[in-house]
């Protein structure tokens, strides 16, 4: 059932994006209608009505799409989906890389603060 409304909400998708391109451009958008009034509005085009019609078929695939998705989610956890057991505790930690003998480290856990030799 989810890959029937899919296949259908993709068809929709691309359906609706070309009726949006055959549209005829008005320009302007809401700045045209900012100073007056509707009323002079042309009448809809049946283009215009079919491209409402494929956004509403649209916006409705979407929330079916949506409320699937949902119920599954609720069933079954991602793991279990994916077919991975979860880990049951964390790793042990890896051992520090060995370092060069020539290198010297600060003294670890102390509170007096490393400081520089002093030049001579």
């Amino acid at each position: 059932m989810e890959t029937v409304i899919l296949v259908i909400h993709l068809i929709l998708a691309a359906g609706l994006v070309g009726i949006v391109l055959l549209q005829r451009s008005e320009g302007g958008g809401l700045a045209m209608s900012a100073g007056g009034s509707m009323a002079g509005r042309p009448p809809t085009t049946p283009l215009q009505k079919v491209t409402w019609a494929f956004a509403i078929a649209f916006f409705a695939t979407s929330i079916a799409l949506t409320i699937i998705a949902a119920r599954k989610a609720a069933e079954e956890s991602v793991l279990e989906r994916v077919g991975t057991p979860a880990p049951a505790e964390a790793p042990a930690e890896a051992p520090a890389p060995a370092l060069p003998k020539d290198v010297v480290l600060p003294p670890a856990a102390t509170d007096k603060p490393v400081l520089p030799p002093k030049a001579n």
